[in-house]
């Protein structure tokens, strides 16, 4: 028998989260772009993202039929938020008189998201912006691909930061630290220790 789940943050009951996610305005609209793979996965940071922003939405899917009305929303400009040839690296975005940014966000594993990229050409065909080099990721449970490979959650906090500076949205941040915490808390401190801090 499964265990009661939380309609809003898909946490078992006993572990919700809700109280942990909090309420934040963004003057850039964030759209994120999950892959269904993504959706079980027991961070599923973009769920998060798009639950702590009230300037954001999440779609689920391979193909979007609705693309371009999506990335079309009336007074923003998109963006990809995605590492490649010719992006443009990330800074203040401060001019009160440009059009703020609509962040396009695609979740999944880099294969996946390459594939969201492919199946979906008006996406590959955005102008793409990247991370300065050097972030630390606080996921203690995974060993990253490269330097500076965040999650969803983290890239997101790290650009609306940026773009947004001096506004704070690392309170994005506390269900995901929650999360983390809780896992290692399953696993026990000296399997944590064998597995993942011998390997760091």
């Amino acid at each position: 028998m499964s265990r009661a789940q939380c309609p809003r943050c898909l946490r078992p009951q006993s572990h919700c989260l809700c109280e942990l996610i909090p309420h934040l305005h963004s003057r850039t609209r964030v759209l994120l772009l999950q892959h269904p793979s993504e959706v079980g996965h027991a961070l599923n940071t973009a769920r998060l993202a798009a639950l702590g922003l009230s300037n954001a939405e999440l779609r689920v899917g391979e193909v979007f039929d609705d693309l371009e009305t999506l990335l079309n929303p009336p007074g923003y400009q998109a963006r990809l938020l995605f590492p490649g040839q010719g992006a443009q690296l990330i800074a203040a975005h401060k001019a009160e008189d440009s059009l703020p940014w609509l962040l396009v966000v695609p979740d999944g594993t880099w294969r996946k998201a390459r594939k969201l990229l492919h199946l979906n050409p008006l996406l590959a065909n955005l102008p793409r912006v990247t991370l300065p080099e050097g972030a630390q990721s606080r996921y203690r449970l995974r060993k990253a691909p490269g330097p500076g490979a965040l999650s969803t959650l983290e890239a997101i906090v790290q650009t609306l930061e940026l773009l947004e500076a001096p506004r704070v949205f690392e309170p994005l941040l506390r269900p995901f630290e929650a999360l983390i915490e809780g896992q290692i808390e399953a696993m026990g401190a000296q399997t944590y220790q064998r597995n993942h801090l011998d390997k760091a």
